[in-house]
């Protein structure tokens, strides 16, 4: 079934609104009034004036198709200007009205005619040029030739000016919403991609928990008889690794796991291995400054993962995009969160990572996960500066 749009006649059309639909019969019709006006009034009429009044109304009707059919009121001149000269009727092309029309039958021609209709339009020019410049019964001028062809120039390339402008400005606004489309489209690839390794990494994490949580339970029944205190023990292990485990879990669970290829073997990234980060970014040629505040504890693994990976992510733009500067690395441990703070001196903008500033939308999703806070910018006294807050478990 076709698909139809039904206006509501219950909303009023705005004043701007009804204008830009009938501008052009609006000129029209006030065009076809002024050279109403001329030919009731002027003494050159007298005794043709229906007739003319006739000829001058068609050629401003066809005024009102000038944006669809722009060769049209260009044709309805050329015959005004030729009937003018051929027939007693000397002021028809002579009015005021007439000479407005015309202006804006040679600015529709430039500035709204494409393909053909273009060829044709500027023939039409040029035939109204020659037309109105080679009088019958007049001796022929060369100023009066240049007077006309200036005149048709002018309003013709007036025309073909604002036509390239707008369509400059289309493209312009066409380029700007696919720019906006792709660095959305990359945006949400950036996501993507660092959700799936956040899965990766907590699909370890519980993974180690789990396996923790078979060995623990074998060594706990082996001597459940034997050594009661060594299977309290174990239960106690189980019960902690079971319960981070089924935390991060849940956490697991939130996220779409695209890729299970690749798991690296490698030993899980904790700030317990910072010393070993900054090491390789210092061989980088970025000095890096490293303070921990606060007594170190064991951090859940999944926090302690996206701790490591902020910090990595973070000295590794400012690497990058830092300009000669150095770093500096804060861990704070407190009762109920761990707070990082990763400031350089640089003189670039070490937020924009290699990513196109995507990397930052990576580590809002890490936080994110934890129910954390992210702060990020330039500094007043220049360089970079990334504060994150990582809330820990009561029991942490």
């Amino acid at each position: 079934m076709a698909r139809c749009e039904v206006q509501s006649y219950g909303q009023p059309m705005s004043a701007r609104q009804f204008l830009t639909r009938r501008l052009d019969a609006l000129v029209a019709v006030a065009l076809a009034a002024l050279y109403s006006l001329e030919i009731a009034w002027e003494s050159g009429f007298a005794g043709d004036r229906l007739q003319s009044f006739v000829v001058a109304l068609a050629f401003c009707a066809a005024l009102a198709f000038r944006r669809r059919w722009p060769v049209l009121p260009m044709s309805m001149g050329v015959f005004v200007i030729e009937y003018s000269n051929l027939a007693p009727i000397k002021a028809l092309a002579e009015t005021g009205a007439f000479l407005v029309g015309l202006i804006l039958s040679i600015y529709s021609i430039g500035r709204y005619a494409r393909g053909r209709q273009a060829v044709v339009g500027v023939l039409l020019v040029a035939a109204a040029v020659a037309l109105a410049a080679i009088e019958p019964g007049n001796p022929f001028s060369f100023s009066d030739l240049a007077f006309f062809v200036v005149f048709s120039a002018g309003s013709w390339g007036a025309g073909r000016f604002v036509r390239h402008r707008r369509e400059r400005e289309r493209d312009l606004l066409g380029r700007t919403a696919q720019l906006e489309v792709e660095r959305d489209t990359r945006a949400r690839e950036a996501v993507a991609e660092e959700r799936t390794r956040i899965a990766r990494e907590l699909h370890d994490v519980v993974s180690h928990a789990i396996s923790l949580i078979v060995v623990q339970a074998r060594g706990g029944r082996r001597l459940l008889d034997e050594d009661p205190g060594e299977t309290r023990r174990a239960l106690d292990v189980i019960e902690r690794a079971g319960s981070e485990a089924l935390q991060e879990m849940r956490r697991l669970l939130g996220l779409l796991r695209q890729d299970d290829t690749g798991i690296s073997l490698a030993p899980q990234p904790s700030l317990r291995r910072i010393d070993q980060l900054v090491e390789a970014i210092r061989s980088s040629g970025l000095p890096v400054e490293v303070a921990i505040e606060g007594d170190p504890v064991d951090l859940p693994p999944g926090v302690d993962v996206s701790a490591y990976r902020i910090v990595q992510e973070a000295l590794t733009n400012a690497l990058k995009h830092a300009g000669p500067a150095r770093a500096r690395v804060t861990v704070t441990y407190a009762s109920d969160a761990v707070d990082l703070a990763i400031v350089d001196d640089g003189a670039g903008d070490a937020g924009a990572d290699g990513n196109g500033g995507y990397g930052l939308a990576g580590m809002r999703e890490r936080v994110a996960i934890y129910g954390g806070e992210l702060e990020s910018g330039i500094r007043p006294h220049g360089g970079y500066a990334l504060r994150v807050r990582l809330p820990l478990p009561p029991d942490s």
